[in-house]
């Protein structure tokens, strides 16, 4: 269920912060009909640490409805309280999501037998599929293949969304955890390679702006067909590399809002794009050919 391009949704906005839930269903719809394999709502790229509860069970709800089977919907409901995370987790088995995307918890940085328990509870509540998210870049927190092999075996613990970018470490994963256990890129510059070593596919930030070409590559990768997915990969690194010029999502709200889909909105504290770094953006986006 969960392979190829997942875009990681960036959650639409008006100028005055408030959530356009008529554009984030569009948003879905053009996500379906560009090719991405699935959907995270309200993972870091949604903004989830500053979208309400209230807010995050209308996203679901919608997402869940909206796409109605046709693609699957992962709800982001990792916290650093363990016990936040498992009453988001319910919430969103309740709404009716595929699965959830669990983030190791930030600022506190728990240990990895802190870790393991944390992820083992919230599996423990959770009736749908979990996949593990690590990117220590952002948490302060690194998930390490030990506990990802402990976690493993957890009955509805199936995959690791790894963002660290390194391939020797996905292929320690899957040699410790078996071909049934999941491992998705976290990191659209590296995906490429990480799909070609073995993960089946990639949550995207890139997806965002170009959820056709991301689609097209991961269908190369993952099929071994290492000539063609350089090819697109070629016309997507500038993205990979110029979306993250300011904090994500900072740029690609901007890179997706250029082309007409949602408005220019984003919440405090973060602001928009910097003027300086537009030209930059936008030269990524004609590269891509997505423009």
């Amino acid at each position: 269920m969960f392979r190829g391009s997942i875009v990681a949704l960036v959650t639409p906005m008006f100028e005055s912060g408030e959530i356009d839930y008529a554009g984030f269903e569009s948003l879905l719809d053009w996500h379906a009909e560009q090719g991405t394999d699935g959907v995270v709502v309200l993972g870091t790229t949604g903004e989830s640490p500053t979208v309400t509860g209230g807010e995050s069970d209308e996203l679901l709800r919608r997402a869940v409805r909206r796409l109605g089977g046709r693609l699957p919907v992962i709800a982001g409901t990792g916290t650093s309280s363990t016990a936040t995370t498992i009453e988001r987790t319910r919430r969103a088995c309740e709404h009716g999501v595929d699965g959830v995307l669990i983030v190791t918890p930030y600022y506190n940085r728990p240990g990895q037998e802190g870790l393991v328990r944390h992820f083992s509870a919230a599996a423990d509540a959770s009736s749908v599929p979990v996949i593990l998210y690590n990117v220590p870049s952002r948490t302060a927190c690194d998930l390490l293949p030990p506990a990802v092999e402990r976690l493993a075996q957890h009955p509805r613990i199936i995959g690791v969304k790894e963002a660290t970018g390194q391939v020797a470490r996905a292929r320690d994963i899957l040699e410790r955890c078996g071909d049934d256990f999941l491992v998705l890129s976290g990191d659209d510059a590296s995906c490429r390679e990480l799909m070609l070593a073995g993960a089946q596919g990639v949550i995207s930030v890139t997806a965002n702006a170009a959820p056709r070409l991301m689609h097209e590559l991961g269908e190369a990768a993952l099929v071994g067909d290492a000539g063609r997915a350089a090819l697109v990969d070629e016309r997507l690194a500038a993205l990979h590399r110029d979306l993250f010029v300011e904090a994500n999502p900072i740029p690609v709200k901007w890179a997706v809002s250029r082309l007409g889909l949602i408005p220019p909105g984003i919440r405090l504290p973060l602001t928009p794009l910097d003027p300086r770094h537009h030209a930059t953006v936008l030269a990524a986006m004609e590269h891509a050919g997505i423009i």
